[in-house]
This record gives C-alpha cells, structure tokens and sequence, in this order.
C-alpha cells in the first residue's frame, strides 16, 4: 500500500470530513424514540436551510437516482410530457429513466459543452399551446461537463411563456458547492445527494418541494410506494419516517451542516469559485482546454479538461493513479477518453487543490501528453494573491 492518504479528487463521492466520520460512528439509536426524534428535527430542519426553502424537504436512503425518480412519479401521470435538455451524460440518464416510467420527453439536444439554453426552453413552451408539457427537468451542475445551467434564466422563460409547467432541477453535484436557491428561484422540486458538497458518504439522496409541487402530486399517477411523498410528511412533521432510516448517515448530516453553516454559506460557495478558477488558470497554462465553452457557466464543483488528439484521458488517469495514487474523475458517454476531471468540492483548501494540480502535471509530463510547465504555479500565484477571493457569477 502507498504511504499517506489516497487523493480523492472526482467530482464525488468526495472526501469525508473527520468530524464527519466521528458523527457516524455512534451506537445506532430507536429510530421511535425521543433521540431520534430531536435529531430527525434537526436535519429535516437543516436541510431546509441548505435548500434555501421554507417548504418541506424529503430524505431518502437512497442515491440520487432514487430521489430523480421520487421527483417524477410523484408529480406526473403515464404518457405526460416532460422538456429535457441534453447537457450531459447524467441529463441524458434522467431522460431514460423518465421513458422508462412511461413519459414522453421532449429532448433539446446539447453539444455537452454548456448549460441548458433558457431560448430554447422557451421556445419549445411557447409551441406547446395545448399545456401538453407538465415538466420542465434540467441539471443544475452537470457532473459530466462542468457546466453550470442558469436556473433563474429557466424559470424567466417558463414564466415567459406562460406556461404551467412544473421546474424540477437536479443539484447532485452543485448542491452546498453552488449558491442555489430553491423558493427564490421558483423551483417546484429540487432533487440532491449526500455524497458531494455535503461531505458526506453516499447513501441520502432528497427532494426539496414547492406547494405547486404538492398539489401536482394529488393528481399524479405514476405508480409510487417507497417514494411517496405523502407517507413522508406526516412522520416528518414529528421528526420521524415511515420505515427505517439511515440513522447513522442522518447523524453525519447533522454534523455537515454545522460544519458548513460554521463556515457560513457566503464563504462556502466563494471558495469552491476560488477553486474553481485557479483549476482553469492551471488547465490554461497547460495549454489545454476547458470542456465548458460558456464562461458565464463555469461550474464551480468540477472541471472537465479535453486531452490533446490522439491521447486518451484513461491512459493518463491510470498513470496518476499508479504513480501519485490520486484518482480523477473519468469522462463519461459520448466523452469516454477525451476529458478527465478534476473535482473540488466539498472539504477541499487550498494546500489540497495545489496537491491534486501538482499532480496532474506531473502525471501529463510522465505520460508524454503535449502540455507546457506551469500550471500548478499559475493557480498558486492566484491563490497566493490578494485578488483570489472568488469571482461570483450572476444567477
């Protein structure tokens, strides 16, 4: 076994804290009892703040592609239509699990290099004279690309166009990473994950729901049972769920919470942005290029990096991994070898991004792979520098 401690660098699941670690590893309570009960309290509370809501949010032991599904069969009914936008690998994977439950999906196609194009949303809504769409479903943080879709330019074009359509939006991967504001920006359902900005090992996945979502729900006839809403929110309301939680994994949200709250939510998203582009300066002084094309898109939680023609991104993260025993991210789909990724999110400081650059270009350099000297001191020149505190994109 290599000395030290493994770099966990993909864009998730990311590096568990040890206070994190510490919370979990307690004696599993009554899930029925008083304990629960305040710790139950806690974390559906919690969980709101993260959220940014002031309308319930749903925990489920489960991965995030649980809570993909628990968004749609309580919403909609066998043969609705959903509006996709294709900005990703796991875009693309809601999109077939959505046809696998029984719904049409409207699918705007994407090169994999931006965000969801808030024209062609509306668009498509304005043709829809007959309502025939009932949801609109797009990926906040595409773990794929690293490009950000702007939600309050989504929820202008469906108000735009009038149309009733609910807004689902995943933030697996940009959730306590990226300022996201669920009531503010009139999300109806917001789907997350433990395993990425809050620092936590996988295992919860949630739904953060709006009234318009509630009452969608009445009517929806997808068939539904473990993810039903309904049996969720009235043991919620006392702190408890209908069947048995992830005691241990609710413990360790409760101590991510405070963690990040400690921090401060302001400070959170600034130094994943400072992360975020001292990783770019590095990628450009490399010589290589940033998968996102949209700068206003940049995802602050990863960055996918396109390898020169003629080198395969696997070959150069095997060689890392062998040599320096840090694991980057793969490219996924249509982009299987041509880029890899760096993850910085979750509990990630400036010593650990300098470690994760320093290790890709020696890693470019004991590949062969045509790169310049000089992208590890670019991003330490501008963290080092009174300037590095930061760029916040606009919503």
């Amino acid at each position: 076994m290599p000395a030290g401690r493994h770099f966990l660098q993909i864009p998730g699941p990311t590096n568990v804290p040890d206070r994190v670690l510490r919370a979990i590893d307690r004696p599993t309570i009554d899930h029925r009892g008083p304990e629960f009960e305040a710790l139950g309290k806690d974390v559906l509370a919690g969980m709101r703040r993260v959220f940014r809501t002031q309308h319930p949010v749903i925990i489920y032991p489960a991965s995030g592609t649980g809570a993909w599904e628990a968004a749609l069969v309580n919403t909609l009914s066998p043969g609705d239509r959903v509006l996709m936008a294709e900005t990703g690998q796991f875009a693309t994977l809601w999109s077939k699990l959505a046809a696998r439950l029984g719904l049409v999906v409207d699918y705007i196609p994407g090169d994999w290099r931006r965000g969801a194009v808030a024209s062609e949303i509306q668009a498509r809504l304005e043709a829809d004279r007959g309502h025939a769409i009932k949801a609109v479903c797009v990926v906040h943080n595409e773990t794929s690309t690293g490009a950000v879709t702007r939600v309050p330019l989504v929820r202008k074009a469906i108000d735009a166009a009038r149309h009733p359509a609910l807004l689902l939006v995943d933030t697996i991967s940009s959730l306590a990473s990226i300022d996201y504001r669920h009531d503010e920006w009139g999300v109806d359902v917001t789907v997350g994950g433990s395993q990425k900005g809050l620092m936590l090992p996988p295992g919860l996945s949630f739904n953060a729901l709006s009234p318009k979502a509630l009452e969608a729900q009445k009517s929806a006839r997808l068939p539904r049972s473990y993810w039903d809403w309904s049996e969720m929110l009235g043991p919620n309301a006392k702190g408890f769920f209908p069947y048995t939680p992830a005691t241990n994994l609710l413990y360790g949200l409760r101590e991510a919470i405070a963690m990040l709250e400690e921090e401060g939510w302001d400070n959170v998203f600034a130094r994943h942005d400072r992360h975020a582009e001292a990783t770019r300066r590095a990628v450009v002084a490399w010589g290589l290029e940033v998968l996102c094309a949209v700068p206003e898109e940049y995802s602050s939680s990863l960055t996918a990096v396109m390898m020169p023609a003629g080198h395969d991104a696997d070959r150069l993260r095997d060689a890392i991994l062998a040599r320096f025993d840090m694991s980057l991210g793969m490219g996924l789909g249509r982009l299987s070898g041509k880029v890899f990724r760096i993850g910085h999110l979750g509990d990630f400081n400036d010593l650990t991004l300098m470690g994760t650059l320093a290790g890709v270009e020696m890693g470019l350099a004991a590949t062969g792979v045509p790169h310049r000297k000089g992208g590890a001191q670019a991003a330490l020149d501008y963290l080092a520098s009174p300037d590095a505190v930061g760029v916040r994109r606009a919503a």
